[in-house]
């Protein structure tokens, strides 16, 4: 027959700490992600933003405008309001899923200069299809509906041209350069919008509000990253962002990230994870840490139950030693405890039969050194005591004599 398993061992403590290291840091890690997934993202989805480097992606005009010594910015977070003068070309890129009200949100708040560049392609991935990551397999054309900008500029209407592609010549803040129109490019017209570049068959490419620094672009092929297949269209890309911002006398460029799920937005949550209160959050990972530490650990060996009445000589004299206490009866002791003390102290030293208890005090002294106290004394004086110290003091010198006399201990 084999052993049976040992009760204690049925699970190695090692393997248990493990187990639960691991869950605590997963667990912390798992809600760092959620705070901070947002800004950690490297945003290559093939969505249609300035982190993304497929077709429907402007990260190519971003890398242009750093390339070109241009001051560009990747906003995960609504910035501050500055100076006007010193505000930069706002680029929005909203999506199809975006709504009119946060479009119109973010633009009151930034204020300033502000170029909106309508959404046209859904783009999607299929699973098991090959391709470099970011890329997209499938696009079709989709327009947005009126009413994203519709909040900003009034009542518009978002159409697609007839026309062909084609090449069409463009003249913004007296900077001249060639627009590369895609086929049945998108466009935009509306009584508060100012065409800019215009497409073959009427409506607006690129459009300006009449009351303030708003610039609508209503098709993204014209500066996205399907854009730059050709040298010419690159070019008249970027001719176009910057004739842009030179019409708006904007300082510098900056692409909105968070109309497409890339912000940083306020939430205590993120706060956790971020200066100033990551040590905060340190601490109380520390604190958690050790208290379970201390909950794993034991302080000395396992605590055993105890009977309520120990077994023992002990036990028995320290329950008569409390009794006597809590009944005040210590000094009605005296005469036992001193006659208790003669008697042995006589019998070890064989002293002569029938002595009565003075001549044994007395027979007792002689064996004892001359610069210590009496027996015979002492013996005397305890029964006498009139308080708990004096009882106690005179007592505890008996015992001392006995001690000495029999070497006991």
């Amino acid at each position: 027959m084999s052993a049976a398993p040992d009760a204690e061992g049925g699970f190695d403590p090692r393997l248990i700490a493990g187990v639960v290291a691991i869950g605590v840091v997963a667990f912390i890690a798992l809600w760092a992600l959620v705070a901070l997934g947002p800004q950690l993202s490297s945003g290559n989805d093939g969505g249609g933003h300035a982190l993304s480097r497929a077709a429907p992606g402007y990260a190519g005009i971003v890398d242009l405008i750093e390339r070109a010594g241009g001051d560009v910015e990747l906003r995960r977070q609504p910035g501050p309001r500055t100076g006007y003068s010193d505000q930069p070309l706002l680029i929005l890129t909203p999506t199809h899923r975006t709504r009119p009200d946060e479009l119109r949100a973010l633009a009151d708040r930034q204020g300033g200069r502000l170029l909106v560049i309508l959404p046209k392609w859904q783009a999607m991935r299929t699973p098991g299809q090959g391709g470099k990551p970011g890329w997209v397999a499938q696009a079709y054309r989709s327009a947005p509906s009126s009413r994203l900008v519709e909040a900003l500029v009034g009542p518009v209407r978002i159409d697609a041209s007839k026309a062909g592609s084609r090449a069409v010549a463009a003249d913004v803040a007296g900077r001249r350069f060639t627009a590369h129109l895609p086929d049945r490019a998108q466009t935009i017209a509306g009584d508060a919008l100012e065409t800019l570049v215009a497409a073959a068959d009427g409506g607006a490419v690129l459009a300006r509000a009449t009351d303030r620094d708003l610039y609508i672009l209503a098709d993204p092929d014209l500066v996205d990253n399907l854009a730059f297949a050709s040298r010419r269209k690159a070019e008249g890309a970027a001719l176009l962002i910057d004739a842009v911002a030179e019409d708006a006398d904007a300082d510098g460029f900056a692409f909105d990230l968070t109309l497409n799920g890339f912000g940083g937005q306020r939430s205590l949550l993120r706060f956790a994870f971020v200066p100033p209160f990551i040590g905060i959050t340190l601490c109380l990972i520390a604190a958690g840490l050790l208290a379970l530490w201390q909950a794993w650990m034991r302080f000395g060996p396992t605590l055993r139950p105890q009977r309520a009445i120990p077994v023992s000589k002990a036990a028995l004299i320290a329950n008569s030693a409390d009794l006597i206490r809590q009944a005040r009866r210590e000094l009605d002791g005296a005469d036992a405890y001193v006659q208790g003390q003669r008697r042995a102290i006589a019998r070890r030293l064989h002293a002569p039969p029938g002595l009565d208890a003075a001549a044994t005090d007395a027979w007792i002294d002689r064996r004892m050194r001359a610069d210590g106290p009496r027996f015979s004394a002492l013996a005397r004086r305890l029964p006498l005591a009139r308080g708990r110290h004096d009882f106690l003091a005179d007592a505890q010198a008996l015992h001392a004599i006995r001690k000495d006399l029999l070497r006991d201990s």
